[in-house]
């Protein structure tokens, strides 16, 4: 009882009041209020199997991986959420409400169940690939492709696809093709498992990377490699 005082004698007034959205491995994920405006907040919590100065050093450094990816996107023009603040104390990151969006995963079940045209999510495999190739153009990784970790800005009906990435949790710089053929390979596996039958959307987003991308000759040879590695261990399993 008295562990569980402590606690909530720190936690900051700011996560009292704000609402659980997604609890993680990693991080608690809020919606609060930050100066007066709706805001998503990210909290790397402590992990208690670590040593607490090892988990410090961690957690310090995998906030900052996050925030430097999220900021060299939007230098780049990448639709990511606004860094409002970053609370080294409790390791929180504030970051902009992406409000009135829908995620691609939800968008592309709804649209595979009520059997819309499938032009639409031929355009948005479009985006998604030239976004893709864009932000490995700038040597960000992001470690997490999923569709649940995209954002159409303004909902499913907008015309012109506002495409936001968010939860870098996992990202990190870096220039080696087999870093970007991972994680490509990641979203396939992702893509694949979650929309059953789109392996024909699916290959016509890889199109649109290695049109959009100045590098994506070496990172789709490398993304085959990767494939083929994955092939050889389900086999062998």
């Amino acid at each position: 009882m008295a562990d569980a005082n402590f606690f909530k004698k720190q936690t900051p007034l700011y996560l009292v009041d704000g609402q659980v959205i997604k609890q993680g491995a990693e991080a608690r994920v809020y919606r609060g209020k930050f100066l007066g405006r709706s805001v998503i907040i990210k909290e790397r919590f402590p992990k208690l199997y670590r040593h607490p100065l090892l988990d410090e050093k961690l957690t310090r450094r995998r906030t900052a991986q996050e925030v430097r990816s999220i900021l060299r996107c939007r230098r780049a023009g990448i639709n990511a959420p606004v860094v409002y603040f970053v609370d080294h104390n409790t390791h929180c990151i504030f970051l902009e409400d992406i409000v009135h969006s829908v995620s691609v995963r939800d968008h592309i079940v709804s649209s595979q169940a009520s059997g819309q045209d499938t032009e639409h999510l031929q355009t948005l495999a479009d985006k998604i690939g030239q976004v893709l190739a864009q932000m490995h153009d700038e040597d960000v990784i992001h470690g997490d492709l999923t569709t649940s970790n995209m954002l159409l800005a303004g909902g499913a009906e907008q015309k012109n696809i506002n495409l936001v990435l968010i939860d870098f949790g996992l990202s990190y710089i870096s220039a080696l093709p087999e870093d970007k053929g991972v994680d490509l390979y990641v979203l396939e596996k992702a893509f694949l498992s979650t929309h059953p039958n789109t392996e024909t959307l699916f290959e016509r987003l890889l199109k649109s990377y290695s049109a959009s991308s100045k590098k994506a000759p070496a990172v789709m040879k490398k993304l085959d490699e990767v494939r083929l590695r994955g092939r050889k261990r389900s086999m062998i399993g």
